[in-house]
Order: structure tokens, then sequence, then C-alpha cells
């Protein structure tokens, strides 16, 4: 059972909640026999408290150089949704992108919290990595990565493993790490709550990401005709999947679905109806991280080319109602560029009214990358009804950002991720079969309740974990 969990080692990077300083050097990723560029991590010194002022980061409803960003609460309480777009992430080319999706009743915090710090993990990795090869052939961060026709295959292949292996070992374990800082964070109880995670580097041509969880990735990008179609960049890490499955089961965790809902497995406790978490793995949810859920991310390289011309990044309440395509062509059909992520979620919120009329929508968050670059003009911008880089809609239900980069929360009575727990034990079960920045938690939080009538809800808590007082 220990094999399951991955919170152990030690991180290089120091993250905490009183404000230290995240960075204690700097980020300055070399380019392979280019100059290096002006802007690097290595000229700044950052604080979970100031990483909201960056210019080139955007975690709001808005638009960016090269994306567009929306959110918008369902109807089971507070949007537990977050995303961020930090453009220059390590250099004038590169960009981080990234939707989390909370759950439980802390998971809008937990969402959060990885949100602002995750990237900087990654960060603090990819220079640790750079740092070890000083005075050695370095690794090149920056660029495409192509085999030539001639004798240099072989090398070239070196070089791509090597570029391949630094990515992968900066996002597993900068994952690892933010795994642990959750699992020791004093203010913010991750016992029953958690959050996915679909993250991405655009450096030029290369496109790294890494994921956990149920959030998802697609590419449009055009075929053969010049048709627009739909690549799924990512896998939903659901507990039905044959190797989640047979890995929690393995670690004597349990995975089956109720009857009300036949098509929604989850993993659950081996000695009790609880917690019932729709993914097989996420960060927090450190009930069941003895039990085979795990936060360790797949990872993922792809050479992007010209033929593909935006990614697009969401959470589970739009994949629930819209398919890949659909996806791909309300992008591609939005009115402006700037509008596509609200877009979708607009089509998203439509979707759930016909589809589940007596469901409770689920929060959604979208995050529209433009790989060519280009958005439109500020005043077809404006047209659409928003109003420059950062932006609050009425209708997106987020709570109003603080002067230090964090939500001020609302008075919150229920929590409509959960059941109640006697609404829980009127439901069966359905076995599943293998085949192959400091947020102090609201009071009114601690004594949350679940709703009935609710469905496809992450995580159907009844453990009596949570109270005023730490043991």
């Amino acid at each position: 059972m220990g094999g399951c969990v991955s919170t152990s080692s030690r991180s290089t990077l120091s993250s905490r909640s009183n404000g230290e300083r995240v960075a204690q050097t700097g980020l300055g990723i070399g380019f392979c026999g280019q100059k290096r560029t002006k802007k690097t991590f290595s000229d700044h010194s950052y604080t979970l408290q100031n990483l909201h002022t960056l210019p080139n980061r955007i975690f709001t409803n808005g638009k960016s150089q090269t994306s567009c960003i929306f959110t918008q609460q369902g109807r089971k309480g507070i949007n537990q949704d977050a995303m961020v777009v930090w453009e220059d992430f390590m250099s004038d080319d590169a960009i981080f992108c990234g939707v989390f999706d909370g759950h439980g009743p802390h998971g809008h915090l937990v969402a959060r919290k990885v949100r602002d710090a995750l990237p900087v993990k990654l960060l603090s990795f990819l220079y640790s990595y750079q740092s070890r090869l000083k005075g050695s052939s370095k690794t090149c961060f920056k660029g495409s990565v192509k085999k030539s026709d001639g004798g240099d295959t072989e090398k070239d292949g070196s070089a791509e493993e090597k570029l391949n292996l630094s990515w992968r070992d900066a996002f597993l374990k900068s994952y690892k790490s933010m795994d642990k800082e959750l699992r020791s964070h004093p203010n913010l109880d991750c016992f029953c709550s958690g959050s996915t995670a679909v993250t991405l580097v655009k450096q030029g041509s290369n496109l790294f990401m890494g994921y956990i969880g149920d959030s998802r990735a697609i590419l449009g990008s055009k075929d053969s005709s010049d048709s627009m179609v739909a690549i799924q960049l990512t896998v939903d890490l659901k507990p039905d999947l044959p190797r989640e499955a047979e890995r929690i089961k393995r670690c004597k965790g349990r995975v089956f679905a109720l009857q009300d809902e036949p098509e929604v497995s989850r993993v659950w406790l081996p000695f009790d109806d609880a917690p019932g978490l729709a993914m097989a793995r996420a960060f927090g949810d450190f009930c069941l991280k003895e039990y085979g859920v795990i936060s360790i991310p797949e990872f993922s390289h792809r050479i992007l080319t010209d033929r593909d011309q935006f990614i697009v990044l969401a959470s589970d309440g739009v994949w629930d109602v819209l398919s890949n395509e659909e996806v791909v062509e309300i992008v591609s059909s939005a009115p402006s560029r700037a509008s596509a992520a609200r877009t979708v979620v607009d089509s998203a919120a439509r979707e759930w009214k016909l589809k589940y009329p007596t469901s409770k929508m689920d929060d959604c968050a979208v995050v529209c990358l433009f790989l060519d670059g280009k958005m439109d003009s500020e005043s077809d911008y404006e047209e659409q009804g928003f109003s420059s880089a950062t932006i609050q809609s009425n209708h997106s239900g987020n709570a109003a950002e603080s002067d230090d980069g964090q939500k001020s929360e609302p008075s919150l009575q229920r929590n409509f991720t959960v059941r109640s727990s006697d609404e829980s034990d009127t439901y069966g079960r359905l076995p599943v079969e293998i085949e192959g920045n400091e947020e102090t938690v609201a009071a009114e939080d601690q004594n949350w309740s679940g709703l009935e009538g609710v469905t496809r809800v992450n995580s159907l808590v009844q453990l009596p974990r949570f109270s005023e007082e730490r043991p």
C-alpha cells in the first residue's frame, strides 16, 4: 500500500503559506547555441502573495495575447474550478496553461492553491535540472526537436530523449511536491478534499503536458482536406480504467458505481462506503492515498505542426455534456477568438439544461490557447462585451478577487459537491469489472452538508473528519 503514495520525497522548492519566497534561485533556461532571451525567471523573485501582479499571468475571466479563459459557477455551490495562463513562463516563447477542478468541502481552496503553487514548483525543478547540467552537455529547453535525414539521426534521437526525460522529471517532481505541501498545509484540510489538474507548457513547437484526474485537453487541428478535427491530448483518469482499478484494488480500495448512476465509478474506503471519489488520481484526498488514489501525473510530449490551430483545456463540467468534436466546432465558429472560452461555457450550460434537466449543472472552466499567437484586436474584444486583459463577469458566479490575489469567500452555507449520508445509504452499488497563497478556511465550510437530488458529483463524503480544532 505504501507504494501507492507519492508524497515522500524532498522538494528543492521552498513554498509555504506564510508568504516567504517560493523561488530562492532564478530560472535561466538557455537556448542551444542561441542568445539568451530578455525575460527569464531569474529576473524576478516571486511570492504567492505577489504572483497575481505578474503582467503576463491571468487567472480570472478574460484574455491574454494568445489565449482566452472563462469560468462559470454551476448550481452546486461555490465555484470550485480554477484556471491560469502564464505567458513568458520561462522564456519569451513559453506559455503555461492549467485547469484545476476542486471537489469536497474545501475543493475550491485546493484548486486555487494548486493553481498558484504548481507552476512555480515546475519552474524550480526545471531550473534545478538545468543547473545540474552546467559544465556538461546541456539539454535544450527551447524549440522543436526534429530528426534529420542524415547521419545525425541517432544524435538527434538522444537529444529528444534527454528533453523528454528532463521535462518528465520536472512534472513528476513538481506534482509530488505539490501533494506533499497540501498534506502538511496548516490551514487547509485536504483529508476529503482535492483537485484535478491538467497542465501544459508550450515552448516553440514543443508541447509538454502533465495531468491527473478527469479534466481534459484537446487539440483542434486541420486534416489533409483542411477540415477541423479534434484530437484528445489527455486520458480521463477515472476509476473504471483497467490499470487504475487494478492499482486501487491492489491497495485494498474498492471501486463500484451506485445504482442511480451506473455510469459513474467511484473509489471507496475498504471499511466504509465513503468518500466515493469519481477519479483515480488527484491532489489531496488523503483519506484515499493509502488505498490506490495517487497524484502521479501522466506525462506526454508532442511536436506541434502548422496544421494545429488551438488547444482547449476544460473541467469535466464541459466534457460531461459536450464532445471533443463539438468543442472544436464551437471554438472554430466563435464570434471572436477572445470570446471562444465563454462561448464554450455558454454552450455547455445550455446542454446541461437540455440533457440533464433534473441535475444541477457542474462548474465549468475553459482555457483556449491559439497556437499562432494571434488574438482579436482590442476593439473587436470590447464589442463582445468584455473590458480588457482580465475581467469579471456578472453571471460567471466567481467570488471577487481581493487585493492579495485570493478570492474573498461568500458565506457558504452548503456545499453541493457531496450528498447527505442518509441519501447515499439508500442507493445500492454496482461492481466494476476489470478488463485489462495562504487561504483560511471559512467557518461556514466546517458545517457543510449535502443536498438531495444531486448527480454527477465528484465526492460523496461521509467521513466525520472536519472539525475546527485539529488533533
